[in-house]
């Protein structure tokens, strides 16, 4: 295939040796199906950083490693991809490794690579679980600095987290609901994609707290596990709403919104109020519908810029700074949705 970039450079954004680009580039065979498509990714991926990588300046080659769907991880690479140029006279370069699910060997796994290969920095997102601390131990000890994005891994050797405050968003969710539920009757839906991201059990444990100190008559009725994705989501809402006919509200902390609307229409069901997270691509198409209540959202670009910026703090590329402090909280309804996403 023809591209601008020399073997050295495909070699380095794919973590690969040179020898294995070349015999890809060159079709001489021997090389997995797999790793061919790590090469084509890298040279996308550089095509989409060309102009960083022509800027002269000191260089930091940082992987994005998380476990999230699809429309997230598009969100995150969207919103880094966009702030890349804002960095000059330095140069970051980045190299991405996501997934939607799978075991978390996969994903330490990944991590153990990097921590050999070497990094600048890891920017992650993960489940809270001893493997994937132990592992960003390791990344620590090999001296890459690894900031985590979104949901926090409080007990790990990581070097900063970098998102909201989860339990004010919980209880921001809580405030919201019981105000425009008012006096209607009907239970709450409570959706994570999992137990195991922290970020999501903060929002819930807020979102319990608050709706028991301000609305202890309603009952709320959790579903997990459903990772996000619409097939599994879909099922797991669709149980639930057979289960229980009084449930007329959705909090979404983990997504799958697109499912657990059809879900409700295919019961012919009413969601009288439908409180989600982050404006992405499906978010911001159900928000425009009138689908969605509010969508609790935070600057990614501001997000992922600071994650940069204390990966190079951390090399001595720009001067100490204090504990950066939660991002900003927005309520996002149909009526206040950010330029960008009216664009969508």
């Amino acid at each position: 295939m023809g591209h601008p970039f020399p073997i050295r450079e495909i070699a380095r954004q794919a973590g690969l040796s040179e020898a294995t680009v070349d015999r890809v580039l060159n079709g001489r065979g021997g090389v997995r199906e797999s790793t061919a498509r790590e090469v084509h990714r890298a040279i996308a991926d550089l095509d989409r950083q060309r102009t960083q990588v022509r800027l002269v300046g000191r260089t930091f080659m940082v992987d994005i490693v998380m476990q999230a769907p699809e429309r997230f991880t598009s969100a995150i690479r969207a919103a880094l991809e966009a702030e890349l140029p804002s960095l000059h006279p330095a140069v970051l370069r980045s190299r991405f490794h996501f997934r939607e699910t799978g075991p978390v060997g996969e994903l330490v796994r990944t991590l153990d690579r990097i921590a050999r290969r070497g990094s600048q920095g890891v920017i992650l997102k993960a489940p809270d679980v001893p493997e994937v601390t132990a592992a960003v131990g390791r990344l620590e000890a090999a001296g890459i600095p690894v900031v985590t994005l979104v949901t926090d891994l409080p007990a790990s050797a990581r070097l900063a987290y970098v998102g909201i405050d989860d339990r004010a968003a919980g209880a921001t969710a809580a405030y919201l609901m019981g105000q425009w539920l008012g006096e209607r009757p009907g239970n709450i839906l409570t959706s994570l994609s999992s137990g195991f991201f922290r970020n999501e059990e903060e929002r819930e444990m807020g979102f319990r707290s608050a709706m028991r100190a301000r609305h202890p008559e309603r009952t709320l009725v959790e579903i997990a596990e459903g990772q996000g994705l619409d097939a599994t989501q879909y099922d797991l809402v669709r149980a639930a709403l057979e289960r229980d006919p009084d449930i007329r509200a959705v909090y979404s902390i983990g997504g799958g919104n697109i499912a657990t609307l059809k879900a409700f229409d295919d019961l012919g069901r009413e969601c009288a109020v439908f409180v989600a997270h982050d404006l992405d691509h499906d978010n911001t198409r159900l928000l425009r519908a009138h689908r969605l209540s509010a969508v609790l959202h935070h600057d990614l670009r501001q997000d992922v810029r600071e994650a940069c910026h204390t990966v190079m703090r951390a090399h001595g590329a720009l001067p100490p700074a204090g504990p950066s402090l939660p991002s900003a909280i927005q309520v996002v309804t149909p009526y206040n949705l950010p330029p960008q996403a009216t664009a969508v």
